[in-house]
C-alpha cells in the first residue's frame, strides 16, 4: 500500500474482502456511486437491510482502488457494539497506532491526514452518531481521504451525498415477459445463479418461467431474500416455491401493514426459514446468536450444547450452513461460522423469548475465559505468532465476553481475570487504550479488594506507563501495593511494572532494586513470563548503569531461555537492549547485528513500539558509522512508527537526550536542507519499506525457507554456522558445542540465535529437521 501514512504493512491494494460469490447487476448503481464519489468526498449508501448495500460499496471500492495513490480500505462497524470503540476498531483494521483511549477519534484520524486513499465504513446505522463525528473529523483534517459509508440511515455530515440502494429490478406479475426474456431482470438473473449452486441442472422453460419471474416479484428484488429463497430449491419446485411464499407472504403481513413491503418481505422470509428448521437447528441458532463476529466449532458446541450433544450441534450446524443460515468461512484450513447481522438479531430476539439468554451468554463468556486463560499459560511458548492471530479473529467475542461477564453480579471478576490475562495481546497488538477502558470498566464494579483486584489495578498502571501517563501510573501502583498481591509471582509482576515505571523516568538505582527483587520472586515462583520480562529490564538497566558485562550476561540468559521455550516476543526484546548495550561499548558491529537480528523478530509480531526503539537504535549506529545519509532517513522511520503508536522517546526519560544528541549530530553532518529530505524519505516509507530500509534488504524476506528454497541462495549459513548447526541437529547443548569446537559458550549461543534468525525459526528442533532436508533434498519440517 502505500497504507495510511502510519498503517501497518497490508496488500498493496488495500484490505477489501474478495466477493466469494458472483456480483449480479447493479451496472447504473455502480455508475452513479462512481460519478457521486467524483463529486463529493462522502458518499453514503442507504436502504433496507439485505438489499445489497456492502456488496455494492465493496465492488465500488475495488474498480476505483487505483485512483488513490493508498488504495481502498474497509472498516466493518457490524461487530462494534460499544460507541466508544469506533476510534479503536478503525485502527485496528487499518493497522493504524493505538490512540491513547478508545475515543480518541483525534488521533486516529492525525494518522489518516496525509493519506490519499478511499475508506469504506460498512454499517454504521447502530453508531450513527459517533460514525458522524468521525467522518466529519476526517473530512476536515484529512483532505486525500474520501468516505464511502452504508447505512440504514444518512450520516447527517456536511458535504454529504447519499444514494438509496433499491430492490434489484423485478418483472411485473401481471405483464410478464416471455420466459427467454427474463435476462433483462437482475433479481432473476441473481436468483438463478444462485439456485444452480444447489440445483445445477435448473432451467428456464415456458413452463416454469412465470412461477420464476413471480416468485422474484413476490422477493421485491431484496438480494438476501433471493439467496435465502434460492436454498428452498433443494425440496421444492419453482412452482411450489412461489406458491408457499405467495400464501406466507399474505399471512404474515396481516396486521403489519404500516411495514415497508420489503421489510414485511424479508421478516416473513426468515420466519418462515425458522419454521422450517428442527427445534434442534432452532436452539442452536439461537444460541449461537450469542457470538460476536465469527466463532469456531468447539466454541459453537459449547455455547450451544445445553441438552444438545457435540453431534446434534455439529449436525445442526452443517444443516445450518445448507439452508444458507449460517456462513461457513475458511482460511488456510482454518474453518469458522459468521451469522449475519440480520439473523444474528433474529436469533437474538428468539433467544430472548426462550428465556435462555443470560444462561447462553454465561457459557459464552466462560468459553472465552477458558480460551484467554490457555493462551496465558501457553504465551511463552512457540505459538505465539499463532495464538495472536487466534485472538485477533476472536476479539469482537473477547468484547462481548467482558461485556456479557461485566453485566453479571458473578461475573465481574472473571472479566476482570480475561483483561489481566490478555495483556500480551493487548501490548503486542497495540491496545494499550482499549485494554485500559476494559480494566477500569471492571475496576468501578469491583470494589472488595482481592489479589485480582490487585492484579488488575497492577496491569491498568502498566497500560498508563505505556501511554506515557505517569501521574496515573502512580496512583494505580499506590492503590496495588496496598491491596492483597495473593502470590510471589504476583508480588514480583508488582515490583516489576514498579521498576520499569522507575527506568521509563530515568531513576536507575531504584530500577535495578526493584526489578532484581522481582528476578527473584518470579524464579522462586518459577514464572516463565515474568522471569523473561525481569531479564530484559534488569540486563537493560545493568547496561546502561555502566555494568555492560553484567547487563549482556542478563541478555544473553535472556535469549537463551526465549530460545529454550521457542518465544520470539521476549527474545526480540532482548536482543534490541544487548544491540543497545553494545552501542554504548562501541562495538558498533555487534550492535548492529543484535539490533537487525531484533527487527527480524519484531516483524512476525508486528510490534510497533518495539519497532520505534531498534529504528533508532539503528539510527543512532549508523551515525556512529559517519553514514549520516542513512541516519537522517532512519530517524525519520523512527519518528514515523512513534507516532503511529502515539508515543515518543520523550516518555521514557533514558533514551530522550541520546535520541535528541544523535539526532542533532546528523543534522549538523548533513545540513538543515539535506537531513530534512532525509528524514522526511523515511518519516514517509511504508512499515514494510522502512522495515527493509532498516535491515538492507532490496526484497521483502520470505516468511520461512521452504524445502525448495532451503539449500539455495535464499539462506546462507557460514561455515561457522553450519558446523553448529551439525551439532545442534545432533542434539547438542550449547555447553556440549563450546566443549567440541574450543570455543566460548558465549559464542555458540551468539552463533545459534543468528542461525535461528537466518532461518525464521523459533527452536531447535527446526534446524535439525531443515538440516536433515538439506541432505534429503527437502523433507525437513518448516514450519514456523
Amino acid at each position: 500500500m502505500a497504507p495510511p501514512a502510519h498503517a501497518s504493512t497490508r496488500e498493496p491494494a488495500g484490505n477489501l474482502p474478495v466477493d466469494v460469490t458472483s456480483f449480479v447487476g447493479r451496472r447504473r448503481e455502480i455508475t452513479l456511486t462512481k460519478r457521486l464519489l467524483a463529486e463529493s468526498r462522502v458518499v453514503t449508501l442507504t436502504g433496507s437491510g439485505g438489499v445489497g448495500k456492502t456488496r455494492l460499496a465493496i465492488r465500488v471500492a475495488t474498480n476505483v482502488r487505483r485512483n488513490f495513490r493508498d488504495k481502498a480500505w474497509s472498516v466493518e462497524l457490524e461487530d462494534v457494539r460499544d460507541p466508544s470503540l469506533l476510534a479503536d476498531a478503525v485502527r485496528e483494521q487499518l493497522g493504524l497506532s493505538t490512540p491513547e483511549s478508545p475515543t480518541d477519534v483525534d488521533g486516529v484520524v492525525d494518522q489518516l491526514r496525509q493519506s490519499e486513499m478511499l475508506l469504506v465504513l460498512d454499517n454504521c446505522e447502530h453508531l450513527i452518531d459517533e460514525a458522524a463525528l468521525f467522518v466529519d473529523t476526517v473530512i476536515r483534517r484529512c483532505p486525500g481521504v474520501r468516505i464511502l459509508a452504508t447505512s440504514r440511515q444518512s450520516l447527517g455530515v456536511a458535504g454529504e451525498s447519499t444514494m438509496v440502494v433499491p430492490p434489484l429490478q423485478v418483472p411485473d406479475p401481471d405483464h410478464l415477459p416471455a420466459p427467454e426474456s427474463y435476462e433483462q431482470f437482475a433479481s432473476v438473473r441473481l436468483f438463478l445463479d444462485r439456485a444452480r449452486a444447489v440445483l445445477p441442472e435448473l432451467e428456464v422453460d415456458a413452463q416454469n418461467g412465470p412461477a420464476l419471474m413471480r416468485l422474484c416479484h413476490h422477493l421485491d428484488g431484496n438480494p438476501l431474500a433471493i439467496e435465502l429463497a434460492a436454498v428452498r430449491l433443494r425440496s421444492l419446485s419453482l412452482e411450489q416455491l412461489e406458491e408457499r411464499l405467495a400464501e406466507r407472504y399474505d399471512l404474515l403481513t396481516q396486521g403489519r401493514r404500516g411495514a415497508p413491503s420489503r421489510q414485511q418481505t424479508l421478516q416473513a422470509l426468515v420466519d418462515w426459514s425458522w419454521d422450517l428448521l428442527t427445534e434442534g437447528e432452532r436452539r442452536a441458532w439461537a444460541r449461537i446468536s450469542v457470538f460476536s463476529g465469527s466463532f469456531e466449532l468447539e466454541a459453537a458446541e459449547h455455547v450451544a450444547g445445553n441438552g444438545l450433544s457435540p453431534v446434534a450441534v455439529l449436525g445442526a450446524m452443517h444443516s445450518l450452513v445448507d439452508k444458507s443460515v449460517l456462513l461457513r468461512e475458511e482460511t488456510e484450513g482454518e474453518v469458522r461460522y459468521r451469522l449475519l447481522h440480520i439473523l444474528r438479531d433474529y436469533g437474538q430476539e428468539r433467544l430472548a423469548e426462550s428465556g435462555e439468554q443470560r444462561a447462553v451468554r454465561r457459557k459464552h463468556y466462560h468459553w472465552f475465559a477458558g480460551l484467554v486463560n490457555r493462551f496465558a499459560r501457553e504465551w511463552i511458548g512457540s505459538e505465539q505468532v499463532a495464538w495472536l492471530e487466534r485472538l485477533h479473529n476472536d476479539h469482537g467475542n473477547l468484547r462481548a465476553a467482558m461485556d456479557a461477564a461485566l453485566e453479571d453480579d458473578d461475573g465481574v471478576t472473571t472479566a476482570l481475570l480475561i483483561a489481566v490475562q490478555l495483556t500480551p495481546y493487548w501490548t503486542a497488538r497495540g491496545l494499550n487504550g482499549e485494554a485500559r477502558m476494559w480494566l477500569e470498566k471492571g475496576l468501578e464494579r469491583s470494589s472488595t479488594p482481592s489479589p485480582q483486584r490487585s492484579a488488575a489495578v497492577r496491569a491498568n498502571a502498566w497500560f498508563a506507563l505505556l501511554q506515557g501517563d505517569v501521574p496515573a501510573a502512580d496512583k494505580l501502583l499506590d492503590q496495588a501495593a496496598s491491596g492483597p498481591t495473593g502470590s510471589v509471582a504476583q508480588a514480583a509482576y508488582l515490583a516489576q511494572v514498579r521498576g520499569m515505571r522507575a527506568f521509563f523516568v530515568g531513576d536507575l538505582s531504584t530500577a535495578t532494586t526493584l526489578l532484581e527483587d522481582a528476578l527473584s520472586g518470579f524464579r522462586t515462583a518459577r514464572a516463565a513470563q515474568g522471569e523473561l520480562f525481569a531479564l530484559f529490564g534488569l540486563g537493560f538497566v545493568r547496561g546502561m548503569t555502566g555494568e555492560s558485562e553484567t547487563g549482556l550476561v542478563l541478555l544473553e540468559q535472556a535469549i537463551a531461555l526465549s530460545t529454550d521455550y521457542d518465544e520470539v516476543f521476549w527474545r526480540a526484546y532482548a536482543l534490541w537492549a544487548s544491540a543497545h548495550v553494545e552501542f554504548e561499548r562501541g562495538n558498533l558491529e555487534h550492535a548492529e547485528n543484535a539490533a537487525k537480528d531484533a527487527l527480524r523478530l519484531k516483524r512476525r509480531l508486528d510490534n510497533r513500539l518495539a519497532t520505534a526503539f531498534s529504528f533508532g537504535t539503528l539510527a543512532w549506529i549508523a551515525q556512529r558509522q559517519r553514514r549520516p545519509d542513512r541516519a537522517a532517513r532512519l530517524f525519520g522511520a523512527s519518528a514515523a512508527m512513534w507516532d503511529a503508536v502515539r508515543a515518543a522517546p520523550a516518555f521514557y526519560a533514558t533514551f530522550e537526550a541520546a535520541h535528541v544528541q544523535h539526532e542533532e549530530e546528523t543534522r549538523t553532518a548533513l545540513g538543515d536542507d539535506t537531513f530534512d529530505q532525509e528524514f522526511e524519505r523515511g518519516y514517509r516509507m511504508t512499515s514494510a519499506g522502512a522495515l527493509d530500509f532498516a535491515l538492507e534488504v532490496k526484497k521483502r524476506p520470505k516468511p520461512a525457507p521452504t524445502k525448495e528454497t532451503a539449500g539455495g541462495d535464499e539462506v546462507k549459513l557460514t561455515r561457522r554456522e553450519r558446523e553448529i548447526a551439525a551439532l545442534v541437529a545432533q542434539g547438542r547443548t550449547n555447553k556440549e558445542i563450546a566443549e567440541n569446537l574450543v570455543i566460548a559458550q558465549r559464542t555458540v549461543e551468539g552463533h545459534v540465535q543468528h542461525i535461528l534468525t537466518k532461518l525464521d525459526f523459533s527452536s531447535r528442533a527446526q534446524i535439525a529437521g531443515w538440516l536433515a532436508g538439506q541432505h534429503t533434498g527437502g523433507s525437513g519440517d518448516q514450519s514456523p
